[in-house]
């Protein structure tokens, strides 16, 4: 690397959402000079069901400190329907799942990420992104560039960075979620049960899911389901099947008041699983930009974290390295020990459930008369158990259904 050329700072952290924000905390923590950007000024919103499962505290010690001024709801309830109407309430005593606005949510990581020395960078719209032997640029819509040795491109699932730098045009509609959302104050609508998160699979008959997330001021509705199935099998417009979606919750009574078009936002999610590799030459891929989604909750946040973490890792460990692939091979060592078989897995599981409405039904009443099973997951969802334990004990008690998904799984690799 050339030692002459003025650089702004060691990374960039393109995307100041979760995984950007814990980025930059991490590199600045480490004493690396980094710079966080974003196109927004924060507080933003963004669209997002806003669930995070408790075990971020157990991964984040630094997180309860950081969330001490956000309204964080804690729900320890859980109220699962299968496509049958069949019913599973799960209760694990201690909260299980944390439910944020992300207005709030994101703007504390920032500052998190500024407290421990990050340089924050707002209105910066990047639209060119180019990388040669010693550094990696950016480009924004006013003009503006920046310039580093690294970058960790956490912006978003279309990501530019990914785009200009030809390493994903765009995610497949078959690996692609499209999330049917609105976040509406209570006074407007409500949930029945405040302290019950209730998520209903094929939900009157779509591939997908349908969810109720009580938070303290609002409520978050959504109904999603995988865009291929989408463009295939659904008529409606987006906004008219959530609306239909609300007004039966409202007639069942899981719902009171009325949908608010205004707080409607749909949105995508990658749920095909990781980029195959997660980093391109100087740059680093995390968050949605590079695919750390569980393809089964679609819940992003969590891996969003890690990844971006563990990219920040990756590149303290390396500084001062004399290969520029070092702390993209590191990373990838990092993400795959830690989450690569959890989202490997959650890709499987998704196309196996979600292929058939009997299964997803069968897996429902299943459950409800093994406690044992609900008992594992719990523990796992609260940072009690491992995932890599979690597997173990799943393959020990239940090898039967393993193997027919590892069967499923061939047979469709076969195909």
């Amino acid at each position: 690397m050339d030692p002459q050329i003025a650089f702004d700072a060691d990374v960039i952290v393109a995307g100041a959402g979760p995984a950007g924000a814990v980025a930059a905390r991490a590199l600045a923590a480490a004493g690396v000079r980094v710079r966080l950007v974003d196109r927004a000024a924060f507080p933003r919103n963004k669209p997002c069901g806003g669930g995070i499962s408790t075990r971020a505290f157990r991964r984040f010690p630094w997180l309860a400190a950081a969330l001490a001024n956000v309204d964080v709801h804690r729900i320890s309830k859980l109220h699962l329907e299968g496509p049958g109407r069949s019913t599973l309430d799960l209760d694990s005593g201690d909260p299980s799942v944390l439910l944020v606005r992300r207005v709030e949510f994101d703007h504390a990581l920032v500052e998190a990420a500024v407290a421990a020395g990050a340089v924050l960078d707002t209105g910066f719209e990047i639209t060119q992104a180019t990388q040669d032997q010693d550094a990696v640029t950016l480009r924004a819509r006013d003009g503006r560039t920046l310039s580093a040795p690294y970058v960790i491109a956490a912006d978003g699932v279309h990501s530019v960075l990914a785009k200009r730098l030809g390493v994903n045009a765009r995610w497949p509609r078959t690996s692609l979620a499209i999330d049917m959302m609105e976040e509406t104050p209570v006074e407007t609508l409500c949930a029945e049960r405040p302290d019950v998160l209730w998520v209903a699979y094929a939900y009157n008959g779509l591939d997908g899911y349908a969810y109720i997330f009580p938070k303290t001021r609002h409520v978050n509705v959504g109904i999603g389901c995988l865009l291929s199935h989408f463009d295939k099998e659904v008529d409606a417009q987006p906004y008219a099947l959530q609306a239909a979606f609300v007004e039966s919750l409202v007639a069942d009574g899981a719902l009171h008041g009325r949908s608010d078009r205004a707080c409607f936002t749909p949105f995508l999610i990658p749920v095909g699983g990781p980029l195959p590799r997660a980093w391109h030459g100087r740059v680093l891929f995390a968050g949605d930009a590079g695919g750390f989604v569980n393809a089964i909750t679609a819940e992003g946040i969590y891996y969003a974290m890690v990844s971006g973490e563990l990219a920040g890792e990756a590149l303290a460990r390396a500084k001062g390295s004399s290969s520029p692939d070092a702390p993209g091979r590191a990373y990838d060592r990092l993400w795959r020990a830690e989450l690569g078989a959890e989202l490997s897995d959650a890709v499987l599981i998704q196309r196996y459930l979600f292929s058939s409405h009997a299964r997803v039904e069968r897996i429902i009443r299943g459950a409800a008369s093994l406690p044992a099973l609900t008992d594992l997951i719990l523990t796992y969802v609260t940072g009690d158990l491992s995932y890599a334990a979690l597997r173990r004990r799943m393959l020990f008690r239940f090898p039967l259904t393993i193997f027919r998904m590892a069967r499923e799984r061939l047979a469709a690799r076969a195909s």
